[in-house]
């Protein structure tokens, strides 16, 4: 285990995480990793200043998900009786979708390379996907004989739909960047070298928005995915009387005028 699982960087508003356990090709089942990346999330959340996030991986690999070697040895989160494997589930991985899930800020996956298990998932639970050609996806949980212990089944519905979501957890089988992109799994695919750039670019298109308003319209994004059309209306409603009340409101609506871009302090 190196000493820091997670580098963060930031620059202009933006962080980039990167997935710094290159031995075990980024594996995300590790305690330490779980508790940098949820840990994050909270200081992202109280962190005005932060208004996006591009998440990569060091080495070749994004993430090859759960570590393989422990499973054999039936170690760390692995081991035990089945009671204690469910606790460790709970306790340990699936505490990251839960964190990102609830990320305030919108998380760019950079998809350097293999995502794999739960490092397909790790990718789909954030908000937007850039991928190198040398990148693809695999939902290879079936390949092992278990299955999506966190929450894969329904993230890779809510991103692909039903049919695609089956055929990559019934399969296990790899799926190309280029067919990724073309399921809508991948915003869009770029070189190795163009990755970050391309990334960050995006990440930067989100920033350069009133902050308060792109935290608001991620979390209604997130409501729209289990409320009905009435009980959305009226959290749009709320939330759109305060975007209506903020300085960076008056601003945007200045900059739209006098043909300039906005000024933001998240205010």
């Amino acid at each position: 285990m190196t000493s820091q699982p997670l580098i963060v960087e930031r620059a202009d508003h933006i962080e980039t995480w990167t997935l710094n356990l290159p031995e075990s090709r980024n594996a995300i089942s590790d305690p330490a990793i779980v508790d940098a990346l949820c840990a994050r999330v909270a200081e992202v959340n109280a962190d005005h200043e932060v208004r996006a996030v591009v998440l990569t991986g060091a080495g070749s690999a994004f993430s090859a998900g759960g570590n393989v070697k422990d499973m054999v040895d039936r170690a760390g989160m692995f081991g035990g009786s089945p009671y204690e494997l469910r606790d460790g589930y709970r306790t340990g991985i699936q505490r990251i979708p839960r964190a990102l899930y609830h990320c305030e800020v919108p998380v760019i996956a950079a998809v350097n390379g293999p995502a794999v298990g739960a490092g397909c998932d790790l990718a789909v639970m954030c908000d937007l996907r850039v991928a190198s050609t040398t990148a693809w996806f695999a939902e290879s949980f079936v390949q092992l004989g278990i299955i999506p212990g966190d929450g894969g089944a329904w993230l890779l519905t809510k991103a692909i739909g039903p049919a695609r979501a089956a055929e990559m957890a019934l399969t296990g089988d790899r799926v190309k960047a280029e067919l990724a992109a073309a399921w809508g799994l991948v915003n869009e695919v770029v070189e190795p070298e163009d990755l970050l750039p391309a990334a960050r670019a995006l990440a930067g298109r989100v920033a350069k928005n009133p902050p308060h308003a792109v935290r608001m319209a991620k979390r209604l994004l997130r409501e729209s995915q289990h409320q009905s059309l009435e009980s959305l209306l009226e959290l749009s409603a709320a939330m759109q009387a305060l975007a209506h009340h903020t300085a960076d409101h008056r601003e945007a609506l200045t900059a739209f005028g006098e043909k300039r871009a906005g000024e933001y302090e998240g205010r």
